[in-house]
């Protein structure tokens, strides 16, 4: 059941903070395991991390020679971040540090990462439709993951970090199957019902905390969820009035979160 408590958090009084500091739009944020700081990537082509306490950034990493689209940062130990970028590079980060470990070099443009579940390998989406697995040590590809047809626009791994969750232009969601030793087909299941526009934001996608369900952002205006088992749409959220590019569950509460071209972001609770 879907109970209907949207809160308009651009018009309640919820902002602690506004960090200030990049020059142009900002494409992705993240909290650290923590929570004690946010990630952020931006167009002026660097990524900053920022102290949740004070909302000063504490740190500018340059590296990147054109928009960089996304980031994400590692589960668990030292703190790393993965970066994904116009320039065809994708960067690992140490948090602590101003430039990069590492540099990947893809053959196109890369619009989506984020790590595995051990950190040892960065999964990436650009607009060449594949999503390809990388060993960061090697430096090389282990797996091109064949299937959309279209640009990837979102990743996000699988709170067990077996499976990768690709939101693309073609208008479909797949999960893919990313342990080592697979026989048969990567792609396990393929989503329907959300959709892409001429405006080709780069929409994000998510996964609940247990893996149940998943979301995905959409250019209709609506947030959408699916059972990961049926793949039945569970809920259709209306509310915005742009494209909705980002979702996300909350880790504890029955809640998900949605940011859209509107410039609100709309918090609703789901309960099953």
């Amino acid at each position: 059941m879907f109970t209907f408590v949207w809160k308009q958090l651009k018009s309640c009084k919820c902002s602690i903070l506004a960090m200030s500091g990049h020059t142009g739009a900002v494409l992705e944020a993240h909290f650290n395991t923590e929570g004690s700081q946010v990630f952020t990537c931006s167009t002026d082509k660097t990524l900053a991390i920022w102290d949740i306490g004070t909302g000063q950034r504490v740190r500018r990493l340059k590296g990147h020679t054109n928009f960089v689209n996304s980031l994400q940062g590692t589960r668990r130990g030292q703190q790393m971040l993965c970066s994904g970028s116009d320039d065809r590079t994708i960067r690992i980060w140490d948090a602590r540090k101003k430039l990069s470990a590492h540099m990947l070099e893809a053959p196109f443009q890369v619009t989506s990462v984020t790590f595995n579940d051990t950190s040892d390998q960065v999964i990436s989406g650009g607009i060449d439709n594949e999503v390809k697995v990388w060993d960061i040590r090697k430096q090389q590809v282990l797996h091109s993951l064949k299937g959309h047809t279209d640009t990837i626009t979102g990743l996000s791994l699988s709170p067990d970090g077996s499976y990768i969750l690709s939101n693309s232009l073609d208008n479909t969601l797949r999960i893919w199957d990313i342990r080592p030793y697979v026989p048969g087909e990567r792609c396990v299941k393929i989503f329907q019902g959300h959709q892409h526009n001429f405006e080709k934001n780069l929409l994000r996608c998510a996964w609940s905390p247990d893996g149940s369900k998943i979301s995905a952002g959409s250019a209709d205006r609506y947030v959408y969820v699916w059972d990961t088992t049926s793949r039945r749409i569970l809920y259709k959220l209306p509310g915005h009035n742009g494209s909705v590019n980002d979702v996300d569950f909350s880790p504890k509460e029955p809640l998900i979160v949605s940011a859209s071209s509107d410039k609100t972001l709309y918090l609703g609770e789901i309960e099953d």
